[in-house]
Order: C-alpha cells, then sequence, then structure tokens
C-alpha cells in the first residue's frame, strides 16, 4: 500500500522544507511525491521527521515492578512498554536491560525472563524492540547468558557497566573523578565504614536485600577484582565477532575510554566529565547524554550538562534513560535555547543514535530508507505532541486531533 505525507514541514537531513513524502509499503520511495496514493495523511501545520530511536531507555522497569518488589507478568509490561514507545515517537528502542548480581529487579534470572518474553512477543509489537546488555561487569554468573543472547532475531547492543566499583570508591573522591575502576589508582571505600551503609541503602531495598548482607556480598565481590578484565576482554570479543555495538557507562577518566574503545566499545554512553567527553570526540567515538539531563537543565549527578555537551559539539545522541517523553521534550527545549538548528538537533535522537548501532536503514528521511516516521503536531511556543508513530511502514500509533 502506498501512502502519501502531504503538506508537512519535513525534517531533513540539513533542513527543514514543506513537501511531501511518499511511502510503499516499508520504504520511502519519493520526496516531493504529487503521486496518488491509497492513502493520503494531512500533514498541513505540521511536522514530518525521522521517527525516534533510543539507544538506552529503562522506563520499562517500572511496569515489571511499579511498586518496590512488588512485581507484575512481564508479558504484560513488554505490551504496555510497547505502547508507550509508540504513543513518544519512538520506533526503535533498546532495552538497558540490566544483568547483575543482585536479585531482585535486576537479576540474572529476571533478565533471562525479560529476554524469553520478548522474544515471544517480537512479531505482535507496533515498534521494534531490541535489548541493550546492560552488564554489570561483577555479575560473572551473566556471561553464559549473554552469549546465548547475542544470536535473538533483534541484535542487541553491550554497555560495560560497573556500579559495583563506583558504589565502593572512596568517600575522599568525587563521582565524576573516580579512577578507572581496573587501574592501581582506584581507591576503594573501607568495607566497614559506617558511611558506606547510607550509600547501599537505596540500592539494597530495590535488591530486596538487607543492608548487611548487601554489604557482606559487596565484600565477596570486591575479592574477585582481578577476574574482571578477562570476563570483559571475554564479552568484547564475543560481541565484536558477531559487529554488536559496545558501550561504556559512566566514564570518568580517558584511560576508562580508551580502555573500553581498545576492545572495541565506540560508544561512551553518559560520560561523567567534559575531559572525557573531548577524548572521546577526539577519537571519533559517539557520545551519548541523557534526554532527561537537558529538558531538566542539567544532571541529577552534576554530570556536565546535555545541553552544554550539544552547543559544545560534544553529543551525537540523547537517551531516554529513565524517562521516554524525555526525547521529544529535550529537542523542545534545546530549540527554545538555539543550542542548534533544529535538524541537529533532531539528528541526536534519529540519525546519530541509528548510525551508532550499526542501523544504516533508518534515522533519516530519504528515498530508501525506512518508513519509520513521526507527524508532530508542534505549534509555534508551545510544547510538540506526537500525532502518528509509523514503523516500518505501519502505523503504531495515530491520534487525530
Amino acid at each position: 500500500m502506498t501512502i502519501l505525507f502531504e503538506g508537512a514541514r519535513v525534517i531533513l537531513g540539513d533542513e527543514v522544507m514543506e513537501t511531501n513524502v511518499l511511502v510503499d509499503d516499508d520504504l520511502i520511495v519519493e520526496i516531493g511525491s504529487t503521486t496518488t496514493a491509497d492513502q493520503i495523511v494531512d500533514g498541513t501545520g505540521k511536522y514530518l521527521a525521522p521517527a525516534l530511536v533510543d539507544v538506552h531507555g529503562d522506563a520499562f522497569e517500572r511496569q515489571i515492578m511499579p511498586r518496590p518488589n512488588v512485581f507484575f507478568p512481564v508479558d504484560a509490561a513488554i505490551l504496555d512498554t510497547d505502547r508507550q514507545l509508540a504513543t513518544n515517537g519512538i520506533a526503535t528502542a533498546y532495552h538497558a536491560l540490566t544483568l547483575g548480581w543482585e536479585p531482585g529487579l535486576r537479576s540474572i534470572e529476571r533478565a533471562e525472563a525479560f529476554y524469553l518474553a520478548l522474544s515471544k512477543l517480537t512479531d505482535r509489537l507496533s515498534v521494534e524492540n531490541r535489548l541493550q546488555l546492560r552488564w554489570e561487569t561483577f555479575a560473572f554468573d551473566a556471561v553464559g547468558l549473554i552469549e546465548r543472547m547475542l544470536d535473538g532475531a533483534l541484535p542487541p547492543s553491550i554497555a560495560f557497566n560497573d556500579h559495583t566499583s563506583m558504589t565502593m570508591r572512596s568517600f575522599d573522591v568525587e563521582l565524576q573523578e573516580r579512577a578507572f575502576e581496573q587501574s592501581e589508582t582506584f581507591l576503594m571505600a573501607n568495607p566497614d565504614d559506617p558511611r558506606l551503609r547510607v550509600r547501599v541503602e537505596s540500592t539494597a531495598k530495590r535488591a530486596g536485600m538487607d543492608v548487611e548482607a548487601y554489604l557482606e556480598q559487596l565484600k565477596v565481590l570486591m575479592r574477585r577484582r582481578g577476574e574482571i578484565d578477562a570476563s570483559i576482554r571475554k564479552v568484547a570479543a564475543m560481541a565484536t565477532e558477531r559487529g554488536l555495538p559496545m558501550l561504556s557507562h559512566d566514564d570518568t577518566q580517558v584511560e576508562t575510554r580508551d580502555y573500553y574503545r581498545g576492545l572495541g566499545a565506540g560508544i561512551a554512553e553518559f560520560p561523567m566529565n567534559a575531559r572525557v567527553a573531548q577524548a572521546a570526540r577526539d577519537a571519533g567515538d559517539a557520545i551519548v547524554f541523557g534526554a532527561p539531563n537537558a529538558v531538566r537543565g542539567g544532571s541529577h549527578l552534576n554530570s556536565p550538562s546535555a545541553g552544554d555537551m550539544v552547543e559544545a559539539g560534544l553529543c551525537d545522541i540523547l537517551a531516554s534513560d529513565y524517562f521516554y517523553p524525555s526525547l521529544l521534550a529535550a529537542v523542545a527545549r534545546l530549540n527554545d535555547e538555539k543550542r542548534a538548528p533544529l535538524p541537529d538537533l533532531w539528528s541526536l535522537v534519529s540519525r546519530g543514535p541509528a548510525e551508532a548501532s550499526g542501523l544504516s536503514d533508518r534515522g533519516t528521511i530519504a528515498v530508501g530508507k525506512r518508513a519509520d516516521l513521526v507527524l508532530i503536531d508542534w505549534p509555534d511556543a508551545a510544547p510538540p505532541a506526537i500525532r502518528m508513530t509509523m514503523s516500518k511502514g505501519r502505523f503504531a500509533y495515530r491520534s487525530e486531533i
């Protein structure tokens, strides 16, 4: 079936122009078309843009565990999440699925259950739901599961996370300046320091663990620090063999970024200071910041402002992180602040993440690209609203006004 989007302001590679876009089956086949189509979509007064691509979003966890340690069926959570993605204009989503050593929400067992459920539901979903395997590097028991998950129908990305070392950092070291976790200069807190108990209270609660038991497990894991490098290299080699995108998470040192880049991880996800972001840019890495950071005007962790990084040319990608609506809201705020031209801002949520993820078939409106599109109601001086999301030529969401 052919569908003609008529009269919209179309966000193209480096410009916005009023034109028509013709879709045939799952592809964009003509720009500026006057061809008669099976269906006409009136875009007058609206924007037509590439659908959003989200490289890291964990808001789905709220559907799985809507209250602390109250779990719902994974199938229901995935189906609801899929609808949320569509209504927020996200046609490609990498769910940041944590494979951690903790029990509870971010356990290996729940990650496997999510993976199996998603595999069964994929053909029924309205947009493309992929996985970012958000691997906590101290979760040694997850390596076997990761290997099985790498060969799914929709290949995942892999993000290297080390929140364990982050938790155990010395109290004399700022979060954003801690040393590379594998280096001899990394300073750890005394595991018996009473301040550590306060630091882990929220994560222990999320895991459904007593604080004392959580601290004991941390002590056990830190005694295995010497095994981490080999484990990371094994996972990176498996991903490299399959050509999968890899990300390193919350880097604080140039040494950290260099280490992961050397293993094939070409994406810096949420670098925690401008120095690391600049080093990533100089090396040609893709750089991700959080869209909530941009919407709120700054990081809740006092990391670099996403808006400042965009303006400085140190951000290629915005990720929804923990709130799907933040992608569109971030573009709107950055546009209001005139941080960059609108096509460049839109690239942060479409072409940038698609290219970094190796998805060359989407992210731009061009002939031959996949028909992943959004129609946006965006009056002057008003917040934008998604009115239609198309995923691979199918209407995933449509709202009339």
